[in-house]
């Protein structure tokens, strides 16, 4: 059972999924296509279970976690490959990766070769989330990389039979006392480097870093910037067709038939059923928009549905009765104290609700698959987070072996917490196993926004008691559906009872960006706020006095000073402050908020971000402004709204994001302690945005406790 805050919210909102693709058998003999004339049967099976919560060697031929070979390779010209079941999906992990193989291997990043995500060549990896490439990944590709440098001195070291530690390695060479020299390459053709990956080898510590912690450029920029690499919709297949699913025209409806008789005049075309699956095929992407216009399909809808406006109410009604909600998945902690009779006593309590809506991910790239069939083995090329979660998904939909499925995953464009599920991966294998072809699907916009999954929606009551001299004496606080991420507070008070109750969701729910912490951090943030405010505390001050952790502190008075808490503000302008924590990493967010006719505007965000120590500053610096700019949209104006099971806002058009002009000058202070095992950073600093705003706008009288704040019309 997992105990991790990110591990429980995994299985909560996607091991769920298991009923999306549960068929009663397989009967190849029986499968056929329905074509303009004739009907067909497509068989898939249950999703994938309970995912392995540790990293492991399974996959890579074979190999195991502590074999060398599983991780890394170096051939007679000396290059090297490492391999890693992780994903590049823009947050540049494989420059920093490589950084961390060269920095040991003690070679140049250009003879790195990164080979991530592939079923059939990488080792076992649980997915691409969490912010835990960084301190996991990281450190194992540097103890293979140590592994393969201490290997290589002792083959020199017994070539000139020298003691090996007068042996040196320096720029993909071994170097003799005596001056002789020999290659990697040299040595590895006497024989692979075969051997074991020992958790107590030892890697350098900060101090002795060379190419870690330097500002190194994406290895593979250029391929981005000029076009040259192919991303999952670029991907082409010889003989390749494209497909597309025909979708029901509202949450839980169920399909009851399937007209394709219009499509018998259009060359080439396919039409593809099973159950309440129904999909087409065509020669390219123009005939299969003709062909989707032609097919009729029959629904049965389901009766009326929770909306965007009743949905905080529903939540709240079906929330689970014991503590953790979920049937004990949602997440607790033990209550300390007495909070009632701390309450009862207390000088002053404040109680408010505070209204997270569902928001959509919005990936730059789609939801796309290219599944080709081979015999009995599919290769899939795919954007996920979860390449092994998706092989497993497929072997099951099918009832094939794991072995039988590759799942590939090109660098991708974005992700955000919203593809850790494979459906676009099944989809595509049922449709080409139909084929009798390769085929390519590609999610439209509007279907990326109706049948991805959101971010949960959520409801967090909150009940804060402070006594005569202001110190925080109860803390209770009710997080019903959002999620346990981030869900303990930071501040320090003797009476707490913090609870994530499970509710009934009406939308399907997953993974985002921090998951809960964002939610967590915004209710726990602006609660923090007006407590202090109505006791005629400062609020800096007031968070200080409860904050035993230095580095959150740190965090928090590098903020304060670079925005100028402590100095008056000119007529019309307010200054908001939060601070957080979540996956080993601290961050703290100002926000300086004017006001303007129509309401308020962000006119600028500093941020001060601590996660260890820095393995590549310019990533890192993006990682934070990329999160931060994310943060601004769930902040502002992004909010799904629904109504009779279908999304109102279901499009760019009317889906609000962050646009360049939203954007206000954002201030970034990265605090580096060598002295720390690094973090990752793709996750926390989104987590103060939304509160660091609405804290500033409270400084104008304004109170609303429900995001997004929408101050920017």
């Amino acid at each position: 059972m997992a105990t991790d805050p990110y591990e429980i919210e995994l299985e909560r909102y996607e091991l769920s999924e298991a009923a999306r693709y549960r068929f009663e058998l397989e009967r190849r003999d029986f499968m056929r296509v329905l074509t303009a004339m004739g009907g067909g049967l497509l068989v898939v099976g249950t999703i994938a279970g309970d995912a392995d919560a540790q990293e492991s060697g399974r996959g890579g031929q074979g190999a195991t976690a502590n074999d060398l070979r599983s991780w890394l390779h170096i051939d007679r010209d000396g290059r090297v490959t490492a391999f890693t079941g992780k994903v590049e999906i823009g947050q540049n992990i494989r420059t920093s990766l490589a950084q961390a193989v060269a920095d040991e291997l003690r070679v140049a990043v250009t003879a790195i070769s990164m080979v991530m995500a592939d079923t059939d060549l990488t080792p076992f990896d649980q997915g691409t989330f969490g912010s835990r490439t960084t301190p996991t990944m990281a450190p194992l590709l540097a103890r293979a990389a140590a592994t393969a440098r201490e290997m290589l001195i002792d083959r020199a070291a017994a070539r000139w039979q020298v003691a090996r530690e007068s042996v040196t390695a320096d720029n993909g060479r071994l170097r003799a006392p005596d001056g002789r020299t020999v290659t990697y390459g040299e040595l590895v053709a006497a024989g692979e480097l075969a051997g074991v990956v020992a958790a107590s080898m030892a890697i350098a510590p900060k101090a002795r870093w060379s190419l870690r912690g330097t500002a190194l450029k994406k290895v593979n920029g250029a391929d981005m910037v000029t076009g040259r690499h192919a991303f999952t919709p670029d991907i082409m297949r010889p003989g390749m067709v494209h497909g597309r699913v025909i979708r029901p025209p509202a949450y839980g409806a169920t399909l009851k038939s399937v007209d394709g008789a219009a499509t018998r005049s259009i060359a080439g075309v396919q039409v593809v059923t099973d159950g309440d699956f129904a999909g087409v095929i065509a020669p390219n992407e123009r005939v299969l928009s003709r062909a989707m216009e032609a097919v009729r399909a029959d629904w049965t809808t389901t009766p009326k549905q929770p909306d965007s406006k009743s949905i905080y109410e529903h939540l709240k009604s079906t929330a689970s009765a014991s503590a953790g909600g979920g049937g004990g998945r949602g997440g607790a902690g033990r209550p300390a104290g007495d909070p009632a009779a701390a309450r009862a006593s207390a000088a002053t309590t404040l109680t408010a609700s505070y209204r997270i809506p569902y928001i959509a991910h919005v990936p730059l790239e789609p939801r796309t698959a290219v599944a080709e069939w081979s015999g009995d083995k599919v290769t899939i090329w795919t954007g996920t987070q979860r390449p092994f979660g998706v092989r497993t998904e497929v072997a099951q939909a099918f009832r094939i072996p794991e072995d039988r499925v590759r799942v590939i995953v090109p660098d991708m464009g974005s992700g955000y917490g919203g593809k850790h599920t494979g459906e676009q991966a099944i989809e595509a294998a049922r449709l080409a196993r139909a084929a009798g072809k390769p085929v390519k699907l590609v999610y439209t916009r509007a279907e990326e926004f109706m049948w991805g999954y959101f971010r949960p929606a959520g409801v967090i009551d909150i009940s804060a008691s402070v006594d005569a001299n202001g110190q925080l004496v109860a803390w209770e606080f009710d997080n019903y559906n959002s999620g346990s991420a981030g869900l303990p507070t930071p501040y320090a008070v003797a009476n707490q009872r913090v609870v994530a109750h499970g509710s009934d969701s009406p939308l399907r729910q997953g993974s985002y960006r921090g998951l809960a912490a964002t939610a967590n951090h915004y209710a726990r943030e602006m609660h923090m706020d007006a407590v202090a405010r109505k006791i005629g505390a400062d609020p800096v001050e007031f968070r200080r006095r409860h904050l035993a952790e230095p580095r959150m502190r740190a965090v928090l008075d590098a903020v304060a000073e670079r925005v100028g808490w402590s100095k008056p503000r000119a007529s019309g302008s307010a200054v908001g402050i939060a601070c957080g924590t979540e996956k080993g990493s601290y961050i703290a967010t100002a926000a300086e908020v004017s006001r303007t006719p129509t309401g308020f505007s962000v006119d600028r965000l500093v941020v001060a971000f601590e996660c260890g120590a820095i393995v590549n500053p310019d990533g890192l610096h993006n990682q934070v402004e990329g999160s931060i700019v994310q943060g601004l949209g769930g902040a502002l104006f992004e909010a799904v709204e629904f109504a009779n099971g279908q999304l109102v806002n279901g499009s760019m058009r009317d889906y609000r994001v962050p646009r360049f002009k939203d954007v206000p000058p954002i201030d970034i202070i990265l605090l580096d302690r060598p002295d720390l095992p690094s973090a990752g950073a793709g996750e926390t600093p989104i987590v103060c945005v939304a509160p660091a705003i609405g804290t500033a706008v409270r400084a104008f009288g304004e109170v609303d406790t429900a995001l997004p704040v929408k101050l920017i019309p």
